[in-house]
């Protein structure tokens, strides 16, 4: 089984627009609503795929009963942890002339040191049970800046593969948990290490706890820096569309790749597949299945020494 965690979740509002005009009135033509956070969305894409997965985290107030029935109403598995402060938000607002989103989260509301405590207790109970973690998103503020550190050390204590999807202080205190796998994007990774060049930012963080590191570079694909080897993996051209959540398909691929003992070429093919298809839906956490289909057959894969 793969869990996934999602410590700050949210009710993502996507709301699209003919164009992006600093300083001017839009009119909205579509909204859509639905249950976000970096590891909701990744167990909806697993979940679509057909593997197993549970989703976890923290869900509060008004706002989560929302995220809540929402999971519920797409047969999303979850078992989340309810605290008495009100999840947060996050709008996307996307331009239908070319695509572009420009993105407003939430920090969401602080959470007491009961709660963490609590969710710590439930998750022992779940990664026990689990083959796979993924810790995704943004931590709530409140928690401590080594969370997904001693998330990861629990789950490796149960045997469990971890991978680490986050950014700042959440992403370089939980490289001391050792995870499996960190997936920053170009930006992320270079703020983590001060570094221009990806493959030696991506060493850089080997050696401060990452077992592999798959960094995104968006449209060009994935690097990957692992101790069986270096690969580059991109999609054949540039996918046009809603890129909020290729990210998180990205990460439900490798979760499903770690969980199958997938050699990392296939790995790598999957994610890319499986993103540049999201970007192609209009919705984080769900992907257009004829693209991803077509793409799995087009991704170049290519071994760096």
């Amino acid at each position: 089984m793969i869990l996934t965690v999602t410590l700050n979740a949210a009710l993502d509002l996507t709301y699209e627009v003919d164009a992006i005009r600093t300083g001017q009135t839009h009119r909205v033509q579509r909204v859509q609503q639905r249950a976000g956070g970096k590891g909701l969305n990744v167990a909806r894409v697993l979940h679509a795929l057909g593997q197993p997965v549970l989703a976890t985290g923290l869900v509060g107030g008004p706002t989560g009963a929302i995220i809540l029935a929402d999971l519920a109403a797409a047969g999303v598995p979850a078992d989340l942890v309810e605290v008495s402060t009100d999840s947060r938000r996050t709008v996307a607002v996307v331009s239908t002339s070319d695509g572009d989103a420009t993105m407003f989260t939430e920090p969401g509301d602080t959470l007491e040191a009961e709660d963490w405590q609590r969710f710590l207790r439930h998750y022992r109970h779940l990664a026990s049970a689990a083959r796979v973690v993924v810790l995704s998103g943004s931590l709530p503020p409140g928690l401590p800046e080594d969370s997904y550190a001693q998330l990861a050390r629990l789950a490796r204590d149960a045997g469990a593969h971890t991978i680490l999807d986050s950014d700042g202080p959440p992403l370089t205190h939980g490289l001391a948990g050792r995870p499996d796998i960190v997936k920053p994007n170009a930006a992320e990774l270079r703020a983590a290490t001060g570094l221009d060049d990806p493959i030696e930012a991506a060493a850089a963080l080997r050696t401060q706890g990452a077992g592999a590191v798959v960094a995104s570079l968006g449209p060009a694909g994935l690097l990957a820096v692992t101790r069986d080897g270096t690969w580059r993996a991109a999609p054949p051209a540039r996918i046009d569309g809603n890129p909020t959540g290729a990210g998180d398909a990205g990460v439900a691929a490798l979760a499903a790749g770690a969980l199958a003992g997938s050699p990392w070429p296939d790995r790598l093919r999957e994610a890319v597949a499986l993103s540049a298809a999201t970007v192609a839906h209009p919705q984080a956490g769900s992907f257009d299945e004829p693209t991803y289909r077509l793409l799995l057959g087009q991704v170049q894969v290519t071994s760096h020494a």
